[in-house]
C-alpha cells in the first residue's frame, strides 16, 4: 500500500474518463484526506482533458501506465463492465489498492481471480457498490441488528432506467456487458445480499432487448426459511426505484432511488411511524465509499467488513445464476 500523500491523503488514480469517472472524481472533492493524483485513458487527448477539468497534473495514455504511477495509493476502475478485469489486475499486480466500479466483474470466475490476486499479493480491493457505504444504509443497518423490524419475510426491490434504443450505447451493446441485469440490477441483487444473504433458489425470468441483451430481468429469491427477495430491473421505464424490507413487526420502506442517498420510513405493523430518516447528505455520495478505502488503508485492512469478497463473489454467482436462467450471454473480445 502507498505512503499516502505529504498531508496524509489518499492519492487516487482513475482509470477511465467516462461519466462515472466524472462523478466519482466531483464528489472526491467533496472529501477531506483524499485527491486526484493521476488519471490514465486510452488515449492522451482523453487524459489530458479529464485532467484539465480536475487540475490533475499527471495523465497517461494507458491504464497501464497509471498502473505503474509510483506515486498513487488507489486506483479507481471506471471501465465499462467488460474491462473492469484487466484494468483492476494491472493495478493490484503494482501493488496497488482497487475500487472496481460496480458491477465489480463480469463473471464469478473472474471476480475469483481477481480476488485471489489481491489476497496473494496483500493488497485491497472493494466493489464500488456505493450504496453499501451510504449514511441511511448505515442507519438501516443499525435498524436491522436491533431486531425492529423481527423476522425479515420479505425483501422488494426495482431498478429501472429508459434509455433510446441506440445499438452503440454500452447498456445495449453485448461486447461491453450491455443488459438491465449487470447495470442495475446489480444493485437490487447487492441490495438482497445485504439483507439477506446469498439465495438458496433463484427464478428468474427475462424479456431481451433488440440486440440480445436483457431489456427487463425479474427475480424471485428463496432463503430456506419464509423470506422471499422479489426485483426487477428494466432498460424501458424510468420506474420509481423503491426498496422495502418488511418483517413480522414492522418494515422499513426506502423512498424512490432507494440506491442514492434517499430517506425512509420505518412502520409498525399497526402502521405507527416509528422512524423517519431524511438526511440526504451532500454531492451525489460516490464519496461515502473511497472514504471507506480511506479509512481501511489507514487501518492496515485488505478488505471492508461493509462488502467482503466474499460477498462481491457471492453477489457475482448470483448473476451467473440469473444469467444462466434467462440465457443472457456476452460478445466478448477474446
Amino acid at each position: 500500500m502507498g505512503a499516502f500523500g505529504t498531508d496524509g491523503s489518499v492519492r487516487w488514480g482513475i482509470i477511465a474518463t467516462g461519466g462515472i469517472a466524472h462523478s466519482f472524481a466531483r464528489d472526491l472533492a467533496l472529501l477531506p484526506g483524499a485527491e486526484i493524483a493521476a488519471v490514465g485513458s486510452r488515449s492522451q487527448a482523453s487524459a489530458d482533458a479529464f485532467a484539465s477539468e480536475f487540475g490533475v497534473t499527471r495523465r497517461y495514455p494507458s491504464y497501464a501506465d497509471l498502473a505503474a504511477d509510483p506515486e498513487i495509493d488507489a486506483v479507481y476502475v471506471a471501465t465499462p463492465h467488460s474491462g473492469h478485469h484487466d484494468a483492476a489486475m494491472l493495478a493490484i499486480e503494482q501493488g496497488k489498492a482497487v475500487l472496481v466500479e460496480k458491477p465489480f466483474s463480469m463473471n464469478a470466475a473472474d471476480a475469483q481471480e481477481l480476488i485471489d490476486t489481491a489476497r496473494a499479493r496483500g493488497t485491497f480491493l472493494m466493489e464500488a457498490m456505493w450504496t453499501r457505504f451510504l449514511p441511511h444504509i448505515a442507519r438501516l443497518r443499525e435498524i436491522l441488528a436491533a431486531g425492529t423490524l423481527g423476522e425479515i419475510v420479505l425483501v422488494t426491490a426495482d431498478h429501472g432506467q429508459w434509455f433510446a434504443s441506440d445499438p452503440d450505447f454500452r447498456l445495449f451493446n453485448p461486447a461491453l456487458g450491455g443488459g438491465a441485469l449487470l447495470d442495475l440490477g446489480i444493485y437490487p441483487v447487492s441490495f438482497a445480499s445485504l439483507i439477506l444473504g446469498a439465495p438458496k433458489r433463484i427464478t428468474a425470468v427475462s424479456h431481451p432487448a433488440f440486440t440480445g441483451v436483457d431489456g427487463q430481468t425479474s427475480m424471485i429469491f428463496q432463503y430456506g426459511g419464509p423470506a422471499h427477495a422479489v426485483l426487477t430491473t428494466t432498460l424501458w421505464s424510468q420506474t420509481a426505484s423503491r426498496a422495502a424490507i418488511s418483517g413480522t413487526e414492522a418494515r422499513l420502506d426506502l423512498g424512490d432511488l432507494f440506491y442514492r442517498p434517499t430517506t425512509f420510513r420505518v412502520v409498525g405493523r399497526d402502521g405507527s411511524e416509528i422512524e423517519r430518516y431524511e438526511d440526504r447528505g451532500e454531492g451525489n455520495g460516490l464519496r461515502h465509499e473511497a472514504a471507506e478505502v480511506g479509512r481501511c488503508l489507514r487501518a492496515g485492512l485488505t478488505e471492508s467488513p461493509l462488502l467482503p469478497l466474499d460477498e462481491t463473489l457471492s453477489i457475482m454467482e448470483t448473476m451467473d445464476e440469473i444469467r444462466r436462467q434467462i440465457g443472457l450471454s456476452y460478445l466478448l473480445p477474446a
